[in-house]
């Protein structure tokens, strides 16, 4: 590497809150500079059989891409952020051997941070979990359970919904396991860390961004996510707790049921997706490192400079 290239903070990331236009973005990058290779830190795109409802790339958009960590592991298993921190790094290894460039490119706060601050991820406590899992299996009992985190880990209780099993579960078992809060766990936010980083995030103004997400429910709807959840649902291993918790696949799988319309599922997904906004926003907000641009162009522009220079390309 020479002495230029040598400057250039070791990873590359771009960020922001889900239909951002995050990922159009990075692949015209990818094909417009060859040694680019693209890292999701998605939680959910890991996921195979699972290509509508995550809005993962289509295969033929892929052609001349090198896009890691796209449906790594099967809907049925478990895939925690342990597992991401051993498969990131392979990655990120596999790519520094082919002298490439690697483009971190999401919006789970969790995994990003997870790459680039080293996040040491608490232990875990079977039996703890298990009793928990066993009291959130009705809807009384996880109110009770957000409930009780609230009083334990109000910090963690806010970062997250008072349905999201998974998440509940994991902050409890920590918390109760370990002694000590589950927001207190790990070596702290945006810490300074042996790995440099230079991040590009897109916000756009809310009423496009909510415009764009429901224009991209109606297309992931019309393109057959239905039945990408009723193929899933016929599988003899089913979905993972952790698959479960995607973006609309339990609003679908309550539709398929019959426990709601279709049009109930729509909105219900709707709503959620626009929290979901609302909270990848601020959580990469709180992040100093972040260079922000109100369009996918102003970020593209941004990033395009920012690879010829390391690149050495004019």
């Amino acid at each position: 590497m020479d002495a230029e290239r040598s400057r250039i903070p070791s990873l590359l990331a771009l960020v922001g809150p889900t239909a951002s236009g995050k990922t159009r973005v990075a692949m015209d990058l990818a094909l417009e500079f060859g040694p680019l290779e693209l890292v999701s830190i998605d939680s959910m795109t890991v996921y195979r059989s699972m290509d509508i409802g995550t809005a993962k790339p289509a295969e033929e958009d892929l052609k001349g891409i090198s896009y890691h960590l796209l449906g790594v592991v099967d809907p049925w298993e478990e895939y925690s952020v342990s597992q991401f921190q051993i498969d990131v790094k392979a990655a990120l290894d596999s790519i520094a051997g082919r002298h490439g460039l690697p483009l971190l490119v999401g919006g789970t706060g969790l995994y990003f941070q997870a790459v680039v601050d080293g996040l040491e991820i608490p232990g875990r406590w079977p039996e703890i979990r298990s009793e928990l899992e066993k009291r959130a299996s009705t809807d009384a009992g996880l109110s009770d359970l957000y409930i009780q985190l609230q009083r334990l880990d109000p910090t963690a209780a806010l970062k997250m919904e008072p349905n999201n099993v998974r998440r509940i579960v994991r902050a409890l078992e920590v918390t109760l396991g370990s002694g000590k809060r589950f927001s207190d766990q790990g070596p702290g936010l945006f810490r300074n860390t042996a790995k440099a980083v230079q991040v590009i995030g897109i916000d756009l103004p809310r009423a496009e961004l909510f415009g764009r997400i429901e224009k991209r429910l109606d297309e992931l709807l019309a393109s057959g996510w239905v039945d990408e959840v009723r193929a899933l649902l016929s599988s003899p291993f089913g979905l993972s707790r952790t698959a479960r918790q995607a973006l609309g696949y339990k609003e679908i799988i309550s539709f398929l049921e019959g426990q709601v319309s279709m049009g109930e599922a729509r909105l219900a997904i709707l709503a959620r997706t626009k929290r979901l906004a609302k909270r990848q926003i601020a959580w990469f907000r709180r992040d100093p490192r972040i260079a922000w641009f109100s369009s996918p162009e102003g970020a593209k522009i941004e990033l395009v400079s920012i690879v010829s220079g390391i690149l050495g390309y004019p």
